[in-house]
């Protein structure tokens, strides 16, 4: 393995470095800033000198963001600042829905192009398809600009029921067309999956812990239960967390009344204890999680809870380990800080923060270089645990604290080791790039094709591994897939599906011969 790609996973790991910084979240009140002290006033009293005195024209704004970020640099590393931009898109996400037109888009080449359109969204309705490119919206030209993506949002986001004029060509007719899509609320999914695996396994797939996952898991695992579940498998690969409240009512569907979920305790030492009420649908069926080391703060106290009150098996790899709860405070300029206000804890009384030290980040990162290099991700033995931080759950078996969730059963990843970078590309979107450019080539060659038929082609295209491993190496990622080729190819078929047939099919895909699954399964 190269040098390069050695720390590859490193650079991809931080594409979820979002999701854990949203993971954590605990209500977020507003608050108001306290009495000024020698300390602000000090700062105030510099950036007005500045303003007023300094030589050259300097953007005020720009250093108060400096300040910030410095301050909170010296704190732990999940007290963070969010600047306007970011906070605005990802307070929507937690809200779990926007206002817009619908579609799922990137720049390909200079274009805006549209991957998929929401089912039954506005844009759907309205007649826009998968492949097309907008050149404007409204009177404003979108192509050859290089337009951030904030930018490219907000000209499809509004007032619902506004209208917006998009002018679209469309490549596999070679047509421009002007369509008009009138604006409405756009859901963003939480549970992407609930499905039957068998005639007694359901399956969940939680992606984040927004305000609408409870609603969407209770449905699913109410829809599953109706079918004739007694065995729910509930996958936290990759959720970087939520608010802690929503994993809170999802522990308490699972769990008896009065079984303790959570406690959190601040600086002051006031504990505040959460236990599970009379209203849980799911309290004696069979619970299995999945997670693995991108699994965070939200996702870790669900499955602490299930794992302490020995109320089901917890699968995978060690969680990522973040144990601190963050408050938000929100500023007139639309940015935000989330500060650390107290730690959480398990039911058996076990912190799951990992070691930190304050004003050291880059250390903090390093825990996943460390997690390759010291084989964990391959071998259960492997995981560090201290023996003074054992606890007991309620049947007295020992687990540990200090770093995450260590799972009962453990599985390793599926790609061979030295090649683990592999294995968060085939999760990461320069997937759905790929796949997107080879529909892109000849779109109706798949056009009234069954999801067997499409199957039956994909099972026959020898070439589309290599494909890829030369779209990566354009991509600048030289890596040979020759021993993962199954591996790759599955990823790539479910996309594929995905692409074409919607989520379902994207699962029905994925989740097949899946190594926790058939770990639990088994």
């Amino acid at each position: 393995m190269k040098a390069k790609e050695k720390y590859l996973p490193l650079l991809l790991f931080s594409c979820v470095a979002l999701g854990v910084i949203i993971g954590g979240m605990l209500n977020f009140p507003q608050r108001t800033l306290s009495k000024k002290n020698a300390s602000k006033a000090k700062i105030e009293k510099l950036i007005d000198m500045i303003n007023d005195e300094y030589v050259d024209d300097v953007n005020s704004d720009s250093i108060v963001d400096l300040t910030v970020n410095s301050i909170l640099a010296n704190l732990d590393p999940h007290s963070v600042y969010i600047p306007p931009s970011e906070q605005s898109s990802e307070s929507e996400i937690m809200k779990g829905d926007f206002v817009g037109v619908g579609i799922n888009f990137y720049m390909h080449n200079d274009t805006v192009t549209v991957v998929k359109t929401l089912e039954n969204g506005p844009a759907a309705k309205a007649g826009i398809k998968a492949g097309d490119r907008i050149l404007y919206a409204g009177k404003t030209k979108l192509f050859g600009r290089k337009l951030p993506t904030d930018s490219l949002y907000n000209k499809f986001k509004g007032e619902e029921g506004s209208d917006v004029l998009l002018t679209v060509y469309r490549k596999n007719s070679n047509k421009k067309l002007k369509i008009n899509v009138t604006r409405e609320v756009v859901p963003i999914k939480s549970v992407d999956i609930a499905l039957m695996l068998n005639k007694n396994t359901g399956y969940i797939k939680i992606n984040r812990f927004a305000e609408n996952t409870y609603d969407e898991f209770h449905s699913g695992l109410q829809k599953l239960k109706n079918s004739g579940m007694n065995t729910l498998i509930i996958d936290l690969r990759d959720n970087g967390g939520g608010y802690l409240e929503k994993a809170v009512e999802v522990a308490d569907d699972l769990l008896k009344e009065k079984e303790l979920i959570v406690f959190t305790k601040n600086r002051k030492g006031n504990i505040t204890k959460t236990y599970a009420t009379e209203k849980g649908i799911f309290e004696t069926g069979r619970v299995y999680v999945l997670i693995d080391e991108n699994s965070a703060s939200a996702s870790e106290i669900l499955s602490g809870a299930i794992q302490d009150n020995d109320r089901g098996t917890i699968v995978g790899r060690r969680s990522f380990g973040k144990g601190l709860v963050q408050r938000e405070m929100n500023f007139d300029d639309g940015s935000a800080v989330r500060l650390t206000t107290s730690r959480y804890y398990t039911p058996s009384g076990r912190s799951i923060q990992k070691p930190y030290v304050k004003g050291k980040a880059e250390e903090y990162e390093q825990d996943f270089g460390n997690r390759f290099d010291s084989g964990e991700l391959y071998a259960k033995d492997k995981i560090k645990v201290a023996d003074s931080l054992k606890f007991k759950t309620k049947k007295g078996r020992i687990v540990y604290g200090g770093g995450g969730i260590v799972p009962d059963i453990f599985v390793p990843l599926e790609v061979k080791k030295g090649e683990e970078s592999l294995a968060y590309i085939l999760n990461s979107g320069i997937v759905g790039h790929f796949v997107f450019e080879q529909l892109d080539k000849d779109r109706n060659t798949f056009k009234g094709q069954t999801f067997g038929q499409f199957l039956d082609r994909m099972q026959n295209n020898t070439a589309i591994v290599s494909k890829f491993e030369n779209y990566l190496k354009d991509s600048g990622l030289e890596m040979k897939l020759n021993d993962n080729k199954t591996l790759v190819k599955k990823y790539l078929t479910a996309e594929f599906a995905r692409q074409l047939f919607g989520e379902s099919q994207y699962y029905n895909i994925i989740l097949k011969d899946d190594a926790m699954l058939k770990a639990v399964l088994k």
